[in-house]
Order: C-alpha cells, then structure tokens, then sequence
C-alpha cells in the first residue's frame, strides 16, 4: 500500500474525531464534571484514558504544548474531577454536537454506518506497543450507535498515528517547540495556530536558531530545501509508522473511507476550526509573538 495513503486519509478524517476539543457541547461537558473553563477540559478530557497521570506524562505524549500551560491544568484537573467523572459526559457531548452539526438525518444514515464498519476494522488492527495515549483510548468501551463508533475509531487510528508522529519526531531529533517552529516553516500550519501551543517568543526564538544551525530554516524561519526534505522524512515515517492498522483495510478500503468521511470532515471543519484559537489561552502563560 502506499504510505501517503495513510496521510491522506488522516488529514480527511481528522475533524470527525477532534469535535470533542473546540465545540461548546465540550465546553459544557468539562463544565459538568467541575473543570474550569479554557485548556484544561482539552487537557484532562484527552488524558483521562490514561488515568491520572501526572503532568509529566501528559507533556510526554501531546509533545509540542508549552510545558507550562500543561501544569497549569495537570494534576489539577484531577483534583476538580476523576477521570471516569471527565469521561462519562463525553459521548453524550459528541453525540450532541454531531447531530447538531451534521444532522439527525446524516447521522443515521448508510454513510455513517459504511464509514463506521471500515474505521472499525482498522482501528481493532492497532497495536499498543510504544503508543501510550492510544492505549489509553483502547481501553474505552465502545459505543453503540454508528456515528459514535465512527468517533471513537477514528479516534484510536488518530492517537495511534499521533504516537509514531513523536517518535519520527524523536528520532528526527526534534524537541516540543523545534517541532512546531518547523510545521509553521513548511507551511503545514500558519503562525497563529502555532500560538495555540503557548510558546514564549523566547522558546520560539530559541528554537528557531537551533534549527537555522542545522541548516533547516533560513533568516525569516521558512524551510531551507534541506528542511523540507528532513521534515518530509518525519511525515514519510509517520505514515510508515501508520499503515499496519491500515492494511487490514486494504487500499480500496482506506480510499472508501475517506470519501466517505470528507463531507462530514469538510463541514465539521467548518464549525470547529474558527474556535482553535480562543482556547488554549490562560492569562499566566506567555503567548509567542
């Protein structure tokens, strides 16, 4: 199979499983099991498949956050609400914001539960090994209605993808803020998403020259050739890293899925993407200028 296939398919889906992080029915959700508004409800609503773990942990496996802007959520989210208390309000909160955004119609229908057969069948062909925050995904129940099935595979094929992302990071040697300076310097995402991770100008700064003396980046902090081509090979072993699951799909499986996932995907987008900005930013952590 070939491996951009694995990409493709990731960039199509991911919206489907990320409306848990940027819609209101989110924010209510946090709210109902007694975590503070912003970050935080990202924070420990991701985590909490993992238990409650320290910050350390979480700083581990979501990589390119400010380091700070995790404590300032981790372990005091624990202490406001159990992860089983942050889990429980969840499905129902993607149910609702899934109907609201694609429709009762939509939810119900062939698509959705096409969709939800193929994502299902890959997502049981995921392995654990090295891949912490997708173990902890794995151990959740599994829903019964189709639309949520549907999440909460997508959800486990976009963990285990985003596990072997940091270890392609890794061992491209890359650190947390080198990484994103350097998805900003290919163009993969605009400079004001990347405030969205909290980094000091300093941090930035810091990181850039790193990567300029690796000969990665020029003055204005865009890829050098070399760059591009180093960081192409991190995307290359990420979907390497990505297609075992895939494979007992098949090519003709994984093309299905994704057509079948970009109308939802493109309208998802729609709603969610505006928001991205508003909330990863607590008042005591210093924003990238």
């Amino acid at each position: 199979m070939d491996p951009v296939i694995a990409r493709k398919l990731a960039r199509t889906a991911d919206p489907y499983p990320s409306i848990i992080f940027l819609v209101p029915e989110a924010a209510t959700a946090s709210a109902a099991a007694g975590l503070t508004a912003g970050p935080m409800g990202y924070f420990a609503g991701r985590a909490a498949p993992m238990g409650a773990v320290s910050a350390d942990v979480v700083i581990a496996t979501f990589y390119n956050f400010q380091p700070e802007l995790i404590r300032s959520c981790i372990p005091a989210a624990w202490s406001l609400a159990t992860p089983a208390a942050i889990l429980e309000p969840r499905l129902s909160a993607v149910d609702a914001a899934l109907r609201r955004v694609l429709g009762d119609a939509a939810v119900s229908g062939p698509e959705v539960r096409e969709a939800a057969r193929l994502a299902t069948i890959a997502a049981r062909a995921c392995r654990p090994e090295g891949r912490a925050l997708y173990a902890g995904h794995a151990s959740l129940p599994w829903p019964d209605e189709p639309h949520l099935r549907l999440w909460h595979a997508l959800t486990l094929l976009r963990e285990h993808r985003g596990d072997g992302h940091l270890m392609a990071l890794q061992a491209a040697g890359y650190d947390g803020c080198e990484a994103l300076v350097m998805h900003v310097a290919v163009g993969g995402v605009p400079r004001d998403f990347a405030r969205t991770r909290s980094w000091s100008a300093q941090q930035w700064s810091a990181a850039a020259d790193t990567l300029r003396s690796r000969g990665l980046i020029d003055a204005e902090e865009v890829a050098t050739d070399a760059g591009r081509e180093h960081r192409e090979a991190v995307e290359h072993q990420t979907d390497l890293l990505a297609l075992g699951p895939l494979e007992a799909l098949g090519e003709a499986g994984c093309l299905r899925l994704r057509e079948l996932i970009k109308p939802m995907s493109v309208a998802i987008a729609a709603d969610i993407y505006p928001r991205a900005a508003d909330l990863f930013r607590p008042p005591a952590v210093a924003q990238a200028d």
